[in-house]
Protein backbone atom coordinates (compact mmCIF):
# COMPACT_ATOMS: atom_id res chain seq x y z
CA UNK A 1 0.00 0.00 0.00
CA UNK A 2 0.98 3.29 -0.80
CA UNK A 3 1.72 6.03 1.53
CA UNK A 4 0.03 9.07 1.11
CA UNK A 5 1.29 12.52 2.21
CA UNK A 6 -1.19 14.30 1.12
CA UNK A 7 -4.61 12.87 2.61
CA UNK A 8 -6.66 15.98 1.70
CA UNK A 9 -5.17 16.16 -1.31
CA UNK A 10 -6.20 12.54 -2.12
CA UNK A 11 -9.89 12.67 -0.67
CA UNK A 12 -10.44 15.50 -2.82
CA UNK A 13 -9.17 13.86 -6.01
CA UNK A 14 -11.55 10.84 -5.35
CA UNK A 15 -14.54 13.54 -4.93
CA UNK A 16 -13.37 14.86 -8.08
CA UNK A 17 -12.76 11.69 -10.21
CA UNK A 18 -16.19 10.43 -8.86
CA UNK A 19 -18.46 13.48 -10.22
CA UNK A 20 -16.47 12.98 -13.12
CA UNK A 21 -17.14 9.52 -13.46
CA UNK A 22 -20.49 9.85 -12.65
CA UNK A 23 -20.44 7.66 -9.54
CA UNK A 24 -23.13 7.62 -7.20
CA UNK A 25 -20.82 7.28 -4.18
CA UNK A 26 -16.99 6.67 -3.21
CA UNK A 27 -15.27 5.54 0.10
CA UNK A 28 -11.92 7.32 1.17
CA UNK A 29 -10.02 6.27 4.52
CA UNK A 30 -11.38 8.14 7.36
CA UNK A 31 -10.25 11.23 9.17
CA UNK A 32 -11.48 13.88 10.89
CA UNK A 33 -10.49 16.53 8.63
CA UNK A 34 -11.90 14.89 5.87
CA UNK A 35 -14.88 14.40 7.70
CA UNK A 36 -15.06 18.15 8.50
CA UNK A 37 -14.30 19.27 4.70
CA UNK A 38 -17.54 16.70 3.67
CA UNK A 39 -19.75 18.47 6.14
CA UNK A 40 -19.00 21.98 4.55
CA UNK A 41 -19.37 20.56 1.12
CA UNK A 42 -22.88 19.25 2.25
CA UNK A 43 -23.54 22.11 3.88
CA UNK A 44 -23.17 24.11 0.66
CA UNK A 45 -24.82 22.07 -1.58
CA UNK A 46 -21.98 20.11 -3.02
CA UNK A 47 -22.95 16.58 -1.72
CA UNK A 48 -26.29 14.87 -1.00
CA UNK A 49 -24.82 13.12 2.18
CA UNK A 50 -22.08 11.33 4.12
CA UNK A 51 -21.15 8.95 6.89
CA UNK A 52 -18.86 7.12 8.74
CA UNK A 53 -18.75 3.52 7.68
CA UNK A 54 -16.71 0.82 10.00
CA UNK A 55 -15.67 -2.27 7.73
CA UNK A 56 -14.17 -5.60 9.16
CA UNK A 57 -10.72 -5.87 8.30
CA UNK A 58 -10.65 -2.93 6.32
CA UNK A 59 -11.27 -0.27 9.31
CA UNK A 60 -13.19 3.03 9.38
CA UNK A 61 -14.31 4.52 5.92
CA UNK A 62 -15.83 7.90 4.60
CA UNK A 63 -18.84 7.15 2.42
CA UNK A 64 -19.65 9.89 0.24
CA UNK A 65 -22.44 10.49 -2.37
CA UNK A 66 -21.79 13.39 -4.79
CA UNK A 67 -24.62 15.61 -5.72
CA UNK A 68 -25.56 15.64 -9.35
CA UNK A 69 -29.02 17.31 -10.78
CA UNK A 70 -30.55 16.16 -14.02
CA UNK A 71 -27.77 13.55 -14.88
CA UNK A 72 -24.48 16.75 -14.16
CA UNK A 73 -22.64 16.96 -11.16
CA UNK A 74 -22.81 19.87 -9.07
CA UNK A 75 -18.78 19.93 -8.57
CA UNK A 76 -17.52 22.23 -12.05
CA UNK A 77 -13.91 21.69 -10.64
CA UNK A 78 -11.92 22.32 -7.38
CA UNK A 79 -8.38 23.43 -6.68
CA UNK A 80 -6.21 22.53 -3.58
CA UNK A 81 -4.57 25.82 -2.37
CA UNK A 82 -2.44 25.05 0.84
CA UNK A 83 -0.18 21.88 0.56
CA UNK A 84 2.56 20.09 2.53
CA UNK A 85 5.16 22.00 0.95
CA UNK A 86 3.73 25.39 0.69
CA UNK A 87 0.87 26.11 3.33
CA UNK A 88 -0.96 28.78 2.34
CA UNK A 89 -2.65 31.20 5.17
CA UNK A 90 -5.41 34.06 4.70
CA UNK A 91 -6.52 36.68 7.47
CA UNK A 92 -10.29 37.33 7.10
CA UNK A 93 -9.94 40.46 5.23
CA UNK A 94 -8.07 38.79 2.07
CA UNK A 95 -10.64 35.91 1.73
CA UNK A 96 -11.49 36.41 -1.88
CA UNK A 97 -14.78 35.33 -3.30
CA UNK A 98 -14.66 32.43 -5.84
CA UNK A 99 -15.89 32.48 -9.27
CA UNK A 100 -17.41 35.84 -8.62
CA UNK A 101 -19.90 33.85 -5.52
CA UNK A 102 -20.40 30.93 -7.52
CA UNK A 103 -18.37 28.53 -6.16
CA UNK A 104 -16.51 28.40 -2.36
CA UNK A 105 -13.40 27.91 -0.60
CA UNK A 106 -12.99 25.74 2.18
CA UNK A 107 -10.78 26.86 5.39
CA UNK A 108 -9.32 25.30 8.66
CA UNK A 109 -9.58 27.97 11.25
CA UNK A 110 -9.05 27.86 14.94
CA UNK A 111 -12.65 27.37 15.24
CA UNK A 112 -12.54 24.54 12.94
CA UNK A 113 -13.08 23.93 9.11
CA UNK A 114 -15.36 26.13 7.66
CA UNK A 115 -16.35 27.72 4.16
CA UNK A 116 -14.89 31.20 3.45
CA UNK A 117 -18.00 33.09 3.63
CA UNK A 118 -18.44 31.32 7.41
CA UNK A 119 -15.04 32.41 8.39
CA UNK A 120 -15.31 36.15 6.97
CA UNK A 121 -18.63 36.38 8.69
CA UNK A 122 -17.18 35.25 11.90
CA UNK A 123 -13.56 37.63 11.10
CA UNK A 124 -11.94 34.47 10.98
CA UNK A 125 -8.76 33.60 8.94
CA UNK A 126 -6.55 30.16 8.41
CA UNK A 127 -5.58 27.52 5.95
CA UNK A 128 -6.76 27.91 2.81
CA UNK A 129 -7.34 24.41 2.15
CA UNK A 130 -8.87 24.26 -1.54
CA UNK A 131 -11.06 26.12 -3.39
CA UNK A 132 -14.31 24.56 -4.93
CA UNK A 133 -16.78 25.43 -8.36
Amino acid sequence: MAVLTDPVSDFLTRFKNACIAGNEAFFAPYSKIKADIARVLQEEGYLWNYEVVTTEGKGVKLKVKPKFIEGRPVLTDLKRASKPGRRKYVGSTKIAPVMSGLGISILSTSKGVMSGAAAKRQKLGGELLAIVW
